[in-house]
């Protein structure tokens, strides 16, 4: 096993070559050791898993590990990661969630698995992961099989309540296409979109672990190619893309494929004074436009931090470009693509023209997410020796205005911004400029990657 599976907001590596069956059971033994010794009164730890080949076999480990402490599974099934969430705020027929894990891949390739945990409702991760894998590194305890399990039906709960929350939606003469990607999302798309009677096509929906169609990630521009050219044939207001997991969205019309940063933008012209918490990859405009009228914060890229900031902060909601959001106004602050469709309809019905008022946005240019490659063992060295760079960079370096190292670093330039930063889920590093033109966005790529090199 390498330690490396243990990330700063998740666990996730190769299934049997770093998430064998001995790995597994630990890591939901030393997990739940780790609830009790929080909580001595808890009964319940929700599990629930998504539609990847060996996901089910892994719900099998997880169950014995944590069952050898005397912990019950609530065992909810084929799931949206969104859903096991929102276990944690429901009644569950009187069985209190002290603890939930997801069994998801999210958006990596089929060979891939892991855990997204929460506990008490907040997100285990950081220093508690990692303390977790050293438990689980060195010991030697044998976990025989236990896989008995509480069933619950949190789906049903949750289309319902989904129902109930977007029931004011009059959209009857709009239509709209999504592509669930084979992805988890397809277990509760339907019955929520045909419970608020909106004219739908949905693609791929039904969850298929090999991703025959595309690969689950739609913050890449080649798997949107299908979803494109639904919308290209103009029978579609506007259409949605999901990852494997459900907990991220694309939203794009004919015209345009709106990122997170700028969806970020149109809801929060929505909120009362809001505050909008973005990461380091999100566009300069999000934050200058968001503070003219709420407050925007800067903070770092992970599902787990934003959660803790958005706690931390009471922030009206949190947004990653890639597609998480976070609603906290009238959510539970956990990031939730199904319900972001639902509050990206609910401007529809508000008759918010998504393509026009892109259009009135100040025009900057920036590239796409370009990553690099590197090993897991290099990435953060690279980044700290970079900031040690950019203290004394070249003469003919471009002019830097600001430094921000919040995560990874943020080159603030004369005429726009480029990043550097590790990622936490995969051996890359990822990269993102943005200026105020494209010749100016590719002279400080051009610079700051010369300089990484």
């Amino acid at each position: 096993m390498a330690k490396s599976i243990f990330r700063e907001y998740d666990i996730r590596g190769i299934f049997q070559k770093e998430l064998s069956e001995d790995t597994v059971k630990k890591i939901g033994y030393f997990f739940s050791k780790e609830v009790l010794s929080k909580f001595p009164e808890a009964k319940y730890i929700s599990l629930g898993y998504d539609g990847r080949t060996h996901s089910p076999i892994l719900k099998e480990w997880m169950t014995s590990g944590i069952k050898k402490t005397g912990l019950k599974v609530l065992d909810m099934g084929l799931v949206a990661t969104p859903v096991n969430y929102f276990s944690n705020y429901i009644d569950n027929d009187g069985k209190k969630v002290d603890a939930s894990i997801m069994i998801t891949g999210s958006h990596n390739p089929a060979e891939y698995n892991g855990f997204k945990i929460t506990i008490d409702k907040g997100p285990f991760f950081g220093e508690d992961i990692y303390a977790l894998g050293d438990k689980v590194l060195v010991s030697n305890l044998k976990i025989e099989d236990n896989i008995e399990t509480i069933k619950i039906n949190t789906k049903e709960e949750y289309i319902n309540y989904m129902i109930r929350e977007f029931s004011h939606l009059k959209l009857e003469n709009k239509s709209f296409v999504f592509d669930c990607g084979n992805g988890a999302a397809g277990t509760v798309l339907r019955d929520i979109l045909e419970g608020l009677n909106i004219n739908s096509h949905i693609m791929y929906e039904k969850p298929d672990g090999t991703f025959p169609n595309h690969h689950p990630d739609p913050s890449e521009i080649e798997t949107l190619e299908d979803i494109k050219e639904e919308l290209s044939t103009g029978i579609y207001d506007l259409g949605f893309a999901y990852d494997g997991d459900a907990d991220r969205i694309a939203v794009l019309s004919p015209k345009y494929n709106f990122k997170g940063d700028v969806l970020a933008l149109f809801f929060s012209r929505f909120i009362d004074n809001p505050t909008v918490i973005g990461e380091v990859k999100c566009s300069q405009i999000m934050y200058d436009t968001i503070n003219t009228y709420g407050k925007a914060i800067m903070y770092k890229t992970g599902h787990s931090n934003l959660k803790v900031k958005i706690k931390e902060t009471n922030a009206s909601f949190a947004a990653e470009v890639s597609g998480h959001i976070f609603f906290n106004d009238k959510y539970f602050g956990y990031d939730d693509a199904v319900y972001s469709t639902l509050r990206a309809l609910e401007l529809v019905h508000n008759n918010f023209n998504y393509d026009k008022e892109y259009e009135k946005l100040p025009q900057l240019f920036s590239t796409d997410e370009i990553n690099i490659n590197t090993t897991e063992e290099k990435k953060f060295k690279i980044i700290d020796d970079l900031k040690v760079t950019l203290s004394n960079s070249p003469k003919e370096f471009p002019v830097i205005k600001d430094i921000i190292t919040v995560d990874g670093v943020r080159v603030v330039f004369e005429n726009g911004w480029g990043l550097v930063r590790a990622s936490n889920t995969t051996p890359k590093l990822v990269t993102r400029f943005e200026a105020d033109t494209e010749n100016n966005a590719l002279y400080y790529q051009k610079k700051l990657l010369e300089l990484l090199n």
